[in-house]
């Protein structure tokens, strides 16, 4: 194994991004095993020539190609590529269920070790599935979804029912993989909109297709949340605003009160961040975007430029506005910084004319609102505008009004 030289492989993938893979599928596959399990070659090579052996895994290889697999310290892509290859080994299964696999998380090797798992029919992987399933990451969602679908494949949906049977239904990702499992099967899941869980009952409206079904339910919905939900549904699936309008009127208009929040901040924070909000988002927060008009964005340049001239009349010398992502030499975000008086900063909101610091200076205070700019002060930057969760550095939870109106994210 691993004789050198190999001109011929070398010659059919010659430099990354120029593969020949059908010349090297057709090439004898000893000899590209042994390029695979040379760690001499470019990582590059090694991923190619496993890519070439989907379906003709030589015998005299396959312990040297699952030892590969099984070294934490060789290259993560041929591992990963050769775990593919090699999922329906079963002598495989005591090491992609020992625990350190899932110390290799992220973009190591959890995942496909799972993949493989449910491959090959492994009911104990279903926690960790119902777990990657329900991650807030739309990848992570999507590769818990396929795995649930190769236990289905391999073990047939009525056996993975009774392996969910053992997991804690008072788990949310336990019930929402109950939910992926009874639509896989065909069932009727508009009762799972009545989970108490803003995350389960997106999942399941998130699975509905039948806008007929999606109609009627909205008709005899049992609970407010669960109308909300049919309404948002059937309007992520026809984009028409009608229906969800007139549920969310039937209902009378029900949202998040949040105690402190001005409207005109309100409407700027819902129609800006409730289009890509999280999971996690109270139903209520969605169909107040859907059902209520957008506010009219500002003139930006007007808007600094009055913004510049009080600051000057008022004798605290601004320097020329900056935008957060300039100001933090990347990202993007929602606000300008401009820097006045001795290196002090305040915040121009892009949303609308909100205007603040963290400082509470008086007189850069009174110059803006002399301007007609609304001072976000301590008080009311701190204001938590609960149910609507918005990605932020990491996090998928409630923010405040400041960091709403001044948001930056790199």
């Amino acid at each position: 194994m691993n004789a050198r030289p190999r001109p011929g492989i070398r010659a059919l993938a010659p430099e990354a991004g120029r593969i020949d893979g059908d010349g090297l599928r057709g090439y004898a596959a000893e000899e590209v095993a042994d390029c695979v399990l040379d760690r001499a070659e470019p990582w590059w090579r090694r991923l190619a020539c496993a890519e070439a052996l989907h379906g003709r895994v030589p015998q005299t290889h396959l312990e040297a190609l699952l030892a590969c697999v099984r070294d934490p310290h060789d290259t993560h892509e041929v591992r990963v590529q050769l775990l593919d290859l090699l999922s329906d080994r079963e002598e495989l299964l005591p090491w992609l269920r020992h625990e350190d696999r899932r110390a290799e998380r992220g973009y190591r090797i959890e995942q496909p070790a799972l993949r493989a798992r449910t491959r090959l029919g492994d009911l104990t992987a279903l926690a960790a599935v119902a777990d990657l399933a329900f991650r807030p990451g739309w990848r992570d969602r999507m590769a818990g979804g396929e795995c649930l679908e190769a236990l289905v494949e391999r073990r047939g949906a009525a056996s993975v029912a009774d392996a969910l049977d053992g997991l804690d239904e008072s788990e949310p990702s336990a019930r929402a993989l109950r939910i992926r499992l009874r639509d896989l099967s065909g069932e009727d899941i508009t009762d799972a909109l009545t989970d108490p869980d803003p995350e389960v009952a997106y999942v399941a409206q998130d699975l509905m297709v039948d806008r007929d079904r999606l109609r009627a339910y909205l008709a005899e919905a049992p609970t407010v949340d669960a109308a909300l939900w049919a309404a948002y549904a059937l309007y992520r699936l026809t984009e028409d605003p009608a229906p969800a309008r007139a549920a969310y009127e039937a209902l009378g208009r029900p949202r998040v009160e949040v105690e402190g929040l001005d409207e005109d901040v309100r409407r700027a924070i819902v129609h800006e961040y409730v289009p890509y909000c999280e999971n996690g988002t109270d139903p209520r927060w969605r169909l107040e975007a859907i059902c209520t008009d957008p506010p009219a964005r500002p003139d930006q340049a007007a808007q600094l430029r009055r913004a510049s001239e009080a600051l000057t009349a008022a004798g605290l010398t601004p320097k020329p506005p900056v935008h957060c992502g300039e100001a933090h030499e990347q990202g993007d975000g929602t606000y300008h910084v401009i820097e006045y008086a001795d290196g002090r900063e305040l915040s121009i909101s892009t949303l609308g004319p909100w205007a603040g610091d963290f400082e509470g200076d008086p007189q850069a205070r009174a110059a803006l609102e002399s301007a007609g700019f609304h001072w976000i002060d301590a008080t009311t930057g701190a204001t938590q505008v609960t149910g609507l969760h918005v990605y932020y550095f990491g996090s998928r939870q409630p923010m405040d009004v400041h960091t709403l109106l001044y948001y930056w994210q790199d």
